[in-house]
């Protein structure tokens, strides 16, 4: 195995990391703010993949330039699915409940799609798509950049968000004790409601990087549910960095692992990692104090 080899999957996985970290920012600020299980966030995902894909296809509008559309649209769906949805939920079983709601509109989102764009597989294809440039001695596509790009940009733009605005603070005060917040005089119920859109915001985002370099079909979320739910319990359940930090090491854990084991069993980076943490660290092995910080 070579050292350019093993230098390329390092590079790789560095670009299949950061997108990570955007796919489960939404995940974490559900689970932070409202203590609210979203199973329907890849089915989230796939549905801006499939609305990207749609533009183009009518009006040759480049991915990018949708998120104009779809990052408003999907901040608006997930204040009022919070507002109307989760806030019916009994907080002694909100948890529970929200895996079961989540879940059946994550069945009828790719219903939806399958019944829409049928179960055949879509694919946007632009200018740049077959283009790579040489970084660093190894190969990349122009894709994998651009979704690399807009997911730190993303993160970055979060990151100020919730760290130097006062709604950030007050969301960050929100996941860190949400009574302590309220009598502080905040009102946790409209936090929690954009909170709930800013997680489906980055959904618009993350689906859209998503469709840059991948094949799309109704049924996919599925595949992507576990990952990014190692991620989340890896990072630390509620901590925005620990998912971050999480996702990156995850990401190139399966590029290396990718060299000697193939596509297929690299995915078990996830499920072992999962495991793992369930067994020796439940809190999170990125989590703990470092949530208090972002």
């Amino acid at each position: 195995m070579s050292g350019t080899l093993i230098f390329q999957s390092i590079v790789l996985g560095i670009l299949l990391g950061g997108l990570y970290a955007l796919l489960a920012a939404g995940l974490t600020l559900y689970f932070g703010v409202m203590r609210v299980v979203m199973i329907a966030h890849s089915a989230f995902l796939i549905l801006a993949a499939y609305l990207a894909w749609y533009f183009n296809q009518q009006t040759g509008l480049d991915p990018l330039l949708s998120l104009f559309v779809t990052v408003p649209l999907f901040f608006l769906v997930g204040v009022v699915m919070q507002r109307l949805l989760i806030t019916r939920l009994r907080p002694a079983t909100l948890t529970m409940m929200s895996v079961l709601l989540t879940f059946a509109i994550a069945l009828i989102i790719e219903g939806m799609l399958g019944y829409v764009f049928t179960g055949t597989q879509r694919r946007i294809n632009l200018s740049y798509s077959g283009s790579s440039l040489d970084l660093f001695g190894a190969r990349v596509a122009v894709v994998k950049l651009i979704a690399f790009g807009l997911a730190a940009v993303s993160l970055l733009a979060l990151y100020l968000l919730l760290k130097k605005s006062r709604f950030g603070w007050a969301l960050r005060a929100t996941i860190q004790h949400k009574e302590a917040a309220q009598l502080t005089g905040i009102d946790t119920d409209r936090i929690a409601g954009f909170g709930f859109g800013l997680g489906l915001a980055s959904a618009a985002i993350g689906g859209t990087a998503l469709s840059l370099d991948s094949t799309i079909y109704p049924s996919l979320h599925w595949h992507w549910i576990g990952p990014l739910m190692a991620i989340i319990v890896v990072g630390g359940l509620g901590s925005v960095p620990g998912a971050a930090i999480a996702a990156m090491v995850l990401g190139l854990g399966q590029s290396l692992l990718q060299l000697p084991l193939g596509t297929t069993w690299a995915q078990t980076v996830f499920y072992v990692a999962l495991f793992g943490t369930l067994a020796f660290r439940p809190q999170g092995f990125f989590g703990g104090r470092l949530a208090q910080r972002f």
